[in-house]
């Protein structure tokens, strides 16, 4: 860090040779490489390979994200007639926690067998929200091919939270998005004001270009409506997205109602416009100003628990089946490595 603290950083590999590496700085996903159809191990989230990189990031390239995940109207909230005042950063609003959000925050990592947990304490009154938060966030990739996130946190005082993950996924390695397809769980999106304030309704997605309860090319999105930045009201408790080109999957499931898709609409520097998505499972943003959303308020004495699966795989159609039988090893000398950093 600039003022000579370290960072840490951990590395998860399993048997089929995934590797995940965690960095201490926002609890960051800075990389993960699966294999392709051909066996071929390529990197498969947008990230930076120094610190420098990501403090200059503005688009939470592979952070956690709290206090709270999207955004919260006016900058406030009120808890038991009790008005907070919250830090204010886009617009008028709180954005993913505030100026200083848990993506900045240098967290405390420990390895325990296979698993790698992340642990932060956030004061009472940081970015404005009430009580001291204890938060932790365990990371365990399993041999299935699963890469696990359990989260836990309590408080000392009444507060709202809303965590996320906000890894950028681009399954071909390179390139732009355009030619993933994704499908979602869901039948409605919140429906949003021209800030992205969630109005509490909610739209159906049905005859919209949002609507991705089959699979669909996010280049239709892009195309349609300049990109995905839509909470999904989740129907099931999964996504998945596909890469025809490498044959990459990336199934997401979560125990969160929402799941937020972003498309990398704002992006400028290092990482070209539509060059990721966002695959965000979350309550709802804004949800303390809607009571009949699921509510995100928790008490002393509680303890908040969500988890967040990724698996992932390889679809192979007849052709390629029959075309891997013919080599004769998994792992050959036409693999070249890619970087997406």
């Amino acid at each position: 860090m600039p003022d000579g603290r370290p960072v840490g950083a951990f590395r998860l590999t399993n048997v089929g040779g995934i590797t995940v590496r965690i960095l201490e700085l926002g609890g960051i996903i800075q990389s993960v490489r699966t294999p392709d159809r051909d066996g071929c191990l390529g990197e498969i989230v947008l990230g930076y390979g120094d610190v420098a990189g990501y403090l200059n990031d503005t688009a939470y390239t592979g952070a956690q994200i709290g206090r709270f995940a999207g955004r919260i109207d006016r900058g406030e909230i009120e808890i038991d007639g009790v008005t907070y005042p919250l830090s204010v950063n886009s617009g008028r609003t709180t954005l993913h926690g505030g100026a200083v959000g848990f993506d900045r925050a240098i967290w405390r990592g420990s390895i325990d067998g296979e698993r790698v947990t992340l642990r932060h304490t956030s004061p009472d009154g940081d970015q404005g929200f009430p009580g001291e938060l204890a938060i932790e966030v365990v990371f365990e990739l399993g041999d299935d091919d699963e890469l696990r996130l359990s989260y836990r946190a309590t408080t000392t005082r009444p507060t709202v939270i809303n965590f996320t993950g906000h890894a950028y996924w681009n399954l071909a390695g390179h390139g732009l998005v355009s030619e993933h397809t994704l499908t979602v769980e869901a039948d409605a999106v919140l429906e949003t004001n021209s800030n992205l304030i969630p109005t509490g309704g909610f739209s159906s997605v049905a005859g919209t270009p949002l609507d991705l309860r089959e699979p669909r090319r996010l280049g239709e999105a892009i195309e349609a409506m300049g990109g995905l930045d839509h909470t999904y009201v989740l129907a099931g408790n999964s996504a998945q997205l596909k890469d025809p080109v490498s044959g990459r999957t990336l199934r997401v499931r979560s125990d969160e109602p929402g799941l937020t898709v972003y498309t990398g609409n704002a992006f400028a520097g290092a990482h070209p416009r539509w060059s990721g998505v966002a695959l965000e499972p979350e309550h709802f943003p804004d949800s303390p100003h809607h009571a009949h959303f699921p509510s995100t308020v928790l008490r002393p004495g509680e303890e908040y628990r969500s988890s967040t699966i990724y698996r992932f795989g390889v679809a192979r159609d007849r052709a390629d089946q029959a075309r891997r039988l013919s080599c004769s090893t998994r792992i050959t000398s036409s693999c070249r490595t890619r970087s997406i950093r």
